[in-house]
């Protein structure tokens, strides 16, 4: 029997790396596309790297798309690259918009043009919400984002929409609220918290700056919503699914959390600095998980204090191993 293959934009990010692991875990052939740069880390995937087989592709060039599907034949595409860093977004508005937005309508467009057959699922996110119109929110939620990064999946959202309907393709969108791991980028507030944890409990470093405590998200575990992304497009028909916990928790609260991991008080430690504010904030971010957990079955396994102290400690051992090595 022949083995289904996946292909995966944006392999080396977080959510990469865990759809990757989860994929040869069902006995899929993988295979992920990269862009030929210098910068590109293969960190997170150096443990698989054996077992998947790397593309050279990018999705700012739609020649390279087609040659890579024609070369792979893939049965199933999950396209999870793009600029994904809100705050660089404001300071890079264009590049964020050819990647995350226009990107999306090249990789559908090679598909429709190598294999219409193939199924296809898109990383649409939350912050298409930004200035909620309703709370909880759901797949029939407007969209009113507030940073070019938001703007920019809302386009990718409707252009996946409208390949779906123009030309019959099976492609859905995950509306993929906040989710955290040990892999997260040290960029994302959530795995600054939590480095910055551990690196004040073993002594290097004195405090941490942080911008808005008060803003709230619903945080869920990476490694949970990728198997809802492989559920989507398992489904006979294409759909667009909210995956999210249900949960709301303010960084104050991931905060608390985290020192409190370590018994240490954030208020002894953390302070505001508005350098890290965005221009245009959102502030309340929960989803309705129900449609993905009715028709997918999915659920998640980790619970947001779980997810903090699973970071907090990956932190930990990071740097304590980085200590060894430089003793």
């Amino acid at each position: 029997m022949t083995k289904p293959r996946a292909l995966i934009t944006g392999i080396t990010g977080q959510d990469g790396s865990y759809l990757a692991e989860f994929l040869l875990s069902q006995g899929y052939e993988v295979v992920g596309l990269v862009r030929r740069s210098s910068m590109v880390s293969f960190e997170r995937i150096a443990h698989l790297q054996d077992k998947v087989t790397i593309v050279s592709g990018d999705l700012l060039d739609e020649a390279s798309l087609i040659e890579a599907l024609g070369q792979h034949r893939p049965t199933e595409v999950y396209n999870l690259a793009a600029q994904s860093f809100v705050q660089t977004s404001f300071g890079q508005p264009v590049l964020t918009g050819e990647t995350t937005a226009l990107g999306v309508t090249r990789l559908l467009d090679a598909i429709r043009i190598v294999d219409p057959a193939i199924r296809f699922y898109q990383a649409s996110s939350s912050e298409m919400f930004g200035k909620v119109r309703e709370v909880p929110q759901c797949e029939t939620t407007p969209f009113h984002p507030r940073s070019p990064y938001g703007v920019a999946k809302v386009y990718g959202h409707w252009i996946t929409v409208n390949y779906r309907e123009s030309y019959n393709l099976h492609a859905s969108s995950g509306i993929l609220f906040n989710h955290e791991s040990p892999r997260r980028g040290l960029e994302f507030v959530t795995r600054k918290i939590t480095h910055g944890v551990a690196s004040i409990y073993l002594g290097r470093q004195d405090t941490l700056r942080l911008g808005n405590l008060d803003s709230m998200r619903d945080w869920g575990f990476a490694g949970d919503y990728v198997k809802a992304m492989w559920l989507m497009l398992q489904q006979d028909e294409p759909d667009d699914y909210v995956v999210c916990t249900g949960e709301t928790h303010s960084v104050r609260e991931f905060c608390e959390l985290a020192f409190g991991h370590l018994n240490m008080n954030y208020k002894d430690y953390v302070q505001i600095d508005k350098a890290f504010f965005r221009p245009a904030e959102v502030d309340l971010l929960v989803g309705d998980p129900k449609k993905a957990k009715k028709i997918l079955d999915w659920h998640t396994e980790v619970s947001f204090a779980d997810l903090v102290s699973m970071m907090v400690d990956a932190d930990l051992e990071l740097l304590q191993g980085k200590l060894k090595g430089l003793s």
